[in-house]
């Protein structure tokens, strides 16, 4: 068997005795660098307010305190909610804010919070999606101060309860107990078939955090290009969500980790976001393709400077040569590379060396990940061969939550199976192709055919139906379905009816992400003996509808 290890050698000693607020709050690592007091940890991106490690500890001990219950659910991206959770020896599992109230209701039956934590501009699905889960109504929290939420209790009500009360600090793990306890629930599609839950155990966060931080070389007194590349009292712009393990792995814990100040905006809006990095003098930023695509196509950008970025980091899906190209262009005395992860992993798999100023694909492989190709005769890849990617790494999620039967398939002796189809060269670059399971990647995020392929079901004028991802030039991958219509429904509505039925129909069930970018009409969805549907066969007629598409 051809194995491929990291080239930078074993991952740093990682502690299996903490929770994750002990390791970002308490623990002092030998890589981790000291962070001045006059260095904030974070900057409110609407009001600017500044605030500092002393703060941060106190109102998440008085959270805790105020907290009569675990909550698993939040809607909300406040690192301190997390981290209360977790001093509590909680579970946090967070969803997407533009969940339909049946796509929160799925991660709701699987995952079975006591409590939620929300944004109010989400207050509606939430009360909804709790009612019919039986979860009564006074165990809804409001993350922000929204007049009309006055009714609701608040983060900030839970806070003032704890100054009253004895801080809560948090009990001592066990050696090897942080190893089984789970952090987070956090929603995946896998590598096939419906979203699922991936379990996530304390170390596991911890362990990908300092993998990251030995591969660039956090805390050591190199010099690449004359600037190391994380160093305290650089700032981050987080503008990608907590809820997804990009944003959550490496823009929060990473950037808090090196000693950074992390600018907390709500959303990702390019004006708004230009202004951001103007006025806070922002350094780093963590990006998706999309979001490089604006950058680099907006005329609006030429009326900024982003001359102090000195770091981005692209990832969430792979950057396009030529888009990677204009973004050289247009940050020229910026390091600039890529990282190829997923949820299963924890985060980063491999990430662009501290040696390249600009990066070459997927990276390295980071410290303590080890890899081996499976090709499709069955036999393992060496160099420059392409196969499906088998991981081996500490920061290795512990499984599918209440899903034994998946989990197995995945996580075999030891090692990811990830469903994707990379090769890696002499350097051990990961060089990414495509998907050999059935997930698209749009804008980042993961979208399970099976799963629109459910909705669309359920619409009364669809006999049958196959969806499949096409390439697009701002998402990576937008869904396309192939519809069969119901008996006579042409006839009696019309084809263009038909089709905006459907998509009106997704779009009213999904989130925004998982739109569909088009209905195509057939008479037929390609199966084999046993009723799979054959997808290769379905995007074998994608080429034929470009010029209609």
């Amino acid at each position: 068997m051809f194995e491929f290890s990291s080239l930078t050698g074993a991952a740093p000693p990682i502690p299996d005795n903490l929770s994750l607020p002990q390791f970002l709050l308490q623990y002092k690592h030998s890589i981790r660098p000291n962070r001045p007091h006059n260095i904030p940890w974070f900057v409110n991106g609407i009001n600017s307010r500044k605030i500092y490690e002393e703060e941060i500890i106190h109102r998440t001990a008085c959270l805790a305190s105020g907290l009569t219950t675990v909550f698993k659910l939040s809607e909300s991206n406040y690192p301190i909610c997390i981290w209360a959770v977790h001093q509590l020896m909680g579970i946090v599992s967070l969803a997407n804010p533009s969940f339909t109230q049946s796509e929160l209701v799925y991660q709701l039956n699987q995952t079975r919070p006591t409590l939620i934590i929300l944004h109010s501009q989400t207050v509606n699905v939430a009360r909804a999606a709790a009612q019919e889960m039986g979860l009564c109504l006074d165990r809804l929290v409001i993350l922000d101060q929204a007049q009309s939420m006055q009714s609701m209790v608040s983060v900030e009500d839970l806070i003032k309860l704890g100054l009253v009360c004895p801080l809560f600090q948090g009990r001592a793990l066990q050696i090897g107990e942080g190893r089984e306890r789970i952090a987070f629930l956090s929603p995946s599609s896998g590598t096939t078939g419906v979203p699922k839950i991936v379990a996530i155990s304390h170390f596991a966060v911890i362990a990908n955090c300092l993998q990251i931080a030995a591969h660039n070389k956090v805390g050591q007194n190199y010099t690449s290009w004359n600037q190391q590349r994380y160093r305290p009292g650089d700032v981050c712009i987080a503008v990608l969500p907590f809820y997804h393990i990009y944003g959550l792995g490496v823009v929060l814990n990473l950037i808090l980790f090196c000693g950074m100040t992390l600018v907390i905006v709500p959303k990702f809006q390019l004006i708004p976001f230009l202004e951001s990095i103007r006025q806070y003098s922002v350094t780093h930023l963590m990006l998706v393709p999309p979001q490089v695509l604006l950058l680099c196509k907006e005329p609006v950008i030429k009326d900024y400077d982003l001359s102090q970025i000195r770091m981005v980091l692209c990832a969430g899906s792979s950057l396009t040569a030529e888009l990677a190209d204009q973004l050289y262009q247009l940050l020229p005395s910026a390091q600039i590379g890529q990282a190829y992860g997923s949820t299963e992993a924890t985060g980063v798999v491999s990430i662009w060396p501290v040696n390249q100023f600009h990066g070459i694909s997927g990276g390295e492989l980071i410290p303590g990940t080890a890899a081996r190709l499976l090709k499709s005769d069955g036999s393992w890849a060496g160099y420059n061969e392409p196969g499906e990617l088998h991981v081996k790494t500490p920061s290795a999620a512990l499984g599918y939550y209440g899903n034994k039967e998946v989990t197995v398939e995945t996580f075999v002796d030891g090692w990811i199976h990830t469903g994707d189809l990379v090769q890696l060269d002499e350097n051990h670059e990961v060089i990414y192709i495509e998907r050999l399971k059935e997930i698209m990647k749009v804008r980042g995020f993961q979208v399970a055919p099976a799963e629109l392929e459910g909705c669309i079901l359920d619409h009364p004028w669809v006999a049958d139906v196959g969806v499949v991802g096409i390439p697009d030039k701002y998402s990576g991958e937008v869904p396309l379905a192939f519809v069969v219509p119901a008996p006579g429904i042409v006839e009696q509505v019309g084809i263009k009816k038909l089709k905006m039925a459907v998509i009106k129909h997704v779009a009213v069930n999904k989130a925004p992400f998982k739109c569909l970018s088009a209905v195509e009409l057939t008479d037929d969805i390609p199966k084999n003996s046993s009723g799979k549907l054959l997808r290769r066969l379905l995007r074998t007629m994608v080429p034929s509808l470009a010029t209609k598409l």
